[in-house]
């Protein structure tokens, strides 16, 4: 049973969402908000929001912000290999060969993920790699092309890559800093998990520097710190973007808004990588089971204290049956929204108090 639920002529998680305040106007912050973004890390946008005495102040934590996600994404980097770094492209290279020696920060990736894994059940493996690399080459092949011609990949190919998936066989040596996969042929992919765990791994850093007014949002994955020092709000609102919506209409409604601070809003959904295959939209979120796209949601939202963490649980309540996936969140504290391919949205209740529209949340101070 989807409980609680409600239906919908039209459904949302955007980027960044931030509501208007509906509060009178108080005496003027000493501080000012100021925004920015850039690209080319994890492909994605990374937009910072906050709070500072002055526009140089900002632009110095925005410049330390993006230097350490530039950093980190070469560190995760499955596809290509940089010059002086060891990644997760070189231990891929290396598997059956030789124990590779990392960065500290791939060490900890990797370790918080093995440790998931084993908490939630399996169901997000990083060791997935030979089977993503089918799936991203026919999506980069097919993307945009005549849905009559479009295919899937061939389920022998997708079985035999899975016989190279063995998590047991990734070994991560914290004393020699190495990793080894142990089987030629396997491979790592951390897309499920290193844009949120680098978001709160950049958050944390920065926050300890004297940041602390802010929120970071890097595609989906969104994590909000002390409240906007505004004077009027106590909370900032993270909008949750309709997967029925046109992503490019700046006029569409939003699903809804919760309401966080020092807490994360992580997005997986099936209208942001994709193609057709006649009239059937195949993404990128496999079912590790099935090997094919989990067809459950259309999108599902995860809310709590670390990024990393909602990361890696929207992916994995994502390739669950909805009572199998409500029962983990629930086992695992992660408060969710699930939207159904029919409309419908189910939300835990642990969520409810923080969201505007179902719940009656707001950001402004009391």
């Amino acid at each position: 049973m989807r409980h609680p639920a409600t239906r919908l002529c039209c459904l949302l998680l955007c980027l960044v969402l931030l509501l208007p305040g509906c509060a009178p106007a108080k005496e003027q912050p000493a501080s000012q908000k100021y925004t920015t973004q850039f690209f080319g890390t994890f492909d994605t946008v990374v937009q910072i929001i906050g709070y500072a005495p002055d526009q140089k102040t900002f632009e110095g934590y925005a410049k330390a912000i993006q230097t350490r996600f530039e950093e980190l994404s070469r560190f995760y980097d499955r596809f290509y290999e940089y010059e002086g770094v060891n990644n997760i492209c070189t231990v891929n290279k290396n598997a059956g060969i030789a124990p590779v020696q990392v960065p500290k920060e791939v060490l900890d990736l990797l370790e918080f993920s093995l440790d998931l894994y084993s908490k939630a059940g399996g169901h997000t493996n990083i060791a997935m790699g030979p089977v993503l690399k089918i799936w991203h080459d026919y999506m980069a092949l097919y993307a945009g092309s005549d849905p009559a011609v479009a295919k899937l990949p061939p389920m022998k190919d997708l079985t035999a890559a899975a016989q190279l998936c063995d998590i047991s066989k990734v070994i991560v040596d914290r004393q020699a800093s190495t990793v080894f996969l142990e089987e030629p042929g396997m491979a790592l992919d951390v897309g499920a998990v290193a844009k949120g765990y680098a978001t709160q791994l950049v958050t944390d850093e920065i926050y300890a520097q004297g940041f602390t007014s802010f929120i970071i949002s890097a595609g989906g994955n969104v994590v909000a710190m002390d409240p906007p020092d505004d004077g009027q709000r106590d909370r900032w609102p993270i909008g949750i973007q309709d997967p029925f919506a046109d992503p490019d209409d700046p006029q569409s409604a939003a699903l809804d808004a919760v309401m966080v601070t020092h807490e994360s809003v992580v997005t997986s959904g099936d209208y942001q990588r994709f193609y057709f295959v006649g009239d059937r939209r195949i993404h990128h979120i496999i079912d590790p089971v099935t090997l094919m796209p989990a067809d459950y949601y259309r999108s599902l939202t995860v809310v709590c204290a670390d990024s990393g963490e909602a990361d890696f649980a929207s992916t994995c309540l994502f390739v669950l049956p909805y009572e199998e996936s409500r029962a983990l969140a629930a086992r695992m504290g992660w408060k969710v929204m699930w939207v159904f391919p029919d409309g419908e949205v189910a939300v835990t209740d642990d969520l409810l108090p923080q969201l505007r529209d179902r719940g009656g949340a707001t950001a402004v101070k009391s």
